[in-house]
């Protein structure tokens, strides 16, 4: 009985004493396949907070909203003009006279220089009539906008800096940082001032639909309303995002404007102005059918499926059915990198496109041209002379309007109250269909027409509103 015991007890210790070793190599085999995950994060983020927090500020804005008090229960862009009236209004409320309104925002942004200059968002500083910053210390100082661009949602606001503004934050290189790179959000999330929040970075090269160049990186550091314009730092202490955009569904998604993308714009967002290049054709990805329809061993690269005519793809020798790989030394890898590549080329800049024709490789230099939107918008100058902003219809859009996916023009998307537009009786979700008896196909065309009207003679537009097609005119304003 004895042995028999002292046999179990033998096998038990020799079960424990194997089961140790297995463990164990289990363990060393992973850290030899992945060397140097034994390495945590940082001990405390408090050394990089308070290195970095002092050149962040925060941006508080004053927006003048002229109008209607009762808008938008009154007046024609008012959703329920046309089941009461304007009677209706008047008999409860009188004839109420125009006013204005004063609405506040708050932002974040962060110093650049020993200038002054702040970068932010786009959307944090448009229409403001007043933007205040204030530091970490409480100190405000009044700002003034340098430059903005809408299509990237950045901007250039300055301050007039005195002898304790704090130093500029550091820009480092957001190509560099990798997917699970442990990064440092800083802003003004709610108006609760200085906040730090952490995460990772969980992707890169994000598209989400914000403009025509997206390249977001994603985080998992909180953002929150009030943070947008902010940094996102690396744990340098550098700063490699400007925080954006969140998920309002999602919970730890947040979206940061890579810093490179600021430091290629930079220069212009100085000058006060933004003009892009133009290659001046129609592109898109290449899907695994096109790939091996036109000989590719892979998916890569940019497939042109049109060359716009005066254009200086045209005028060079690009051809529908070219596949761009490279342009100026730089992988096209897909149409929105091709897109931003293009667009960050100053114009008159000579590049070298390589391509894929027939199978065989080309090379083509071309001298790249100034986008035609850009250049009507400088052109028209006043864009807001008649009161109405547009937008291109997207298949998006037509469906939410109920409109045909082919239908060709431009949707308002807002009338200025007291606008010559709102005068006529324009309400956003028209189509403008012609300008001038001139047929439009999208916003290019109308910018190009716009661009060629004479002010003091008014603007006749085709529109077109659910399914009745009619003129309107708008009547220039007369100043006194």
């Amino acid at each position: 009985m004895k042995d028999h015991k002292s046999k179990i007890l033998r096998l038990a210790l020799f079960m424990l004493l194997f089961g140790s070793a297995t463990v164990f190599l289990v363990i060393q085999n992973t850290h030899a396949s992945f060397p140097g995950l034994e390495k945590k994060g940082p001990a405390s983020f408090a050394d990089l907070a308070d290195q970095a927090s002092h050149s962040v500020v925060n941006i508080s804005t004053t927006r003048v909203i002229k109008g209607h008090p009762l808008v938008p229960f009154s007046g024609p862009n008012s959703p329920f003009k046309d089941f009461f009236g304007d009677d209706f209004f008047r008999h409860f409320f009188g004839d109420t006279p125009k006013g204005e309104m004063k609405t506040h925002a708050l932002g974040s942004g962060f110093i650049i220089n020993e200038d002054g200059l702040i970068i932010t968002n786009n959307h944090v500083i448009e229409k403001a009539t007043e933007i205040k910053v204030k530091l970490d210390n409480g100190k405000e100082y009044n700002a003034q906008v340098i430059g903005r661009d809408p299509r990237t949602d950045l901007a250039l606001v300055k301050v007039k800096p005195d002898i304790a503004f704090p130093k500029p934050a550091h820009l480092g290189d957001s190509d560099a940082i990798r997917v699970g790179d442990w990064v440092m959000a800083v802003g003004n999330p709610f108006g609760l001032g200085h906040t730090v929040t952490t995460g990772i970075i969980g992707a890169k090269e994000r598209i989400i639909g914000a403009g025509p160049y997206d390249d977001f990186l994603q985080t998992d550091a909180a953002i929150n309303p009030g943070n947008s314009g902010g940094p996102l730092f690396n744990m340098k202490g550098e700063v490699i995002g400007i925080n954006t955009a969140i998920v309002a569904q999602g919970q730890g998604i947040g979206f940061a404007i890579p810093v490179n993308m600021a430091k290629d714009l930079l220069p212009q967002l100085k000058s006060g102005k933004i003009i892009r290049g133009w290659l001046g054709v129609m592109i898109q990805d290449i899907t695994p059918e096109l790939a091996k329809s036109f000989g590719l061993t892979a998916p890569k690269g940019v497939l042109i499926s049109d060359v716009l005519e005066d254009s200086p793809a045209k005028k060079a020798g690009l051809k529908r059915g070219d596949i761009v790989k490279h342009f100026n030394g730089k992988k096209a890898e897909a149409a929105h990198t091709l897109s931003r590549f293009v667009a960050a080329t100053p114009p008159k800049t000579k590049v070298m496109i390589e391509i894929i024709r027939d199978r065989k490789e080309k090379k083509i230099e071309l001298t790249i041209g100034t986008m035609p939107q850009e250049e009507q918008l400088a052109m028209a100058g006043d864009t807001t002379t008649w009161g109405l902003a547009v937008q291109d219809l997207t298949s998006e859009l037509a469906q939410r309007l109920g409109l045909n996916p082919g239908e060709r023009g431009v949707i308002i998307s807002s009338v200025e109250p007291g606008s010559p537009a709102q005068e006529a009786g324009l309400r956003p979700g028209d189509m403008v269909k012609e300008v001038n008896r001139q047929v439009i196909q999208d916003l290019r065309g109308y910018n190009q027409i716009l661009a060629k009207v004479k002010k003091s003679e008014g603007l006749l537009l085709l529109v077109k509103r659910h399914r009745a097609t009619s003129y309107v005119f708008l009547r220039p304003i007369t100043k006194n």
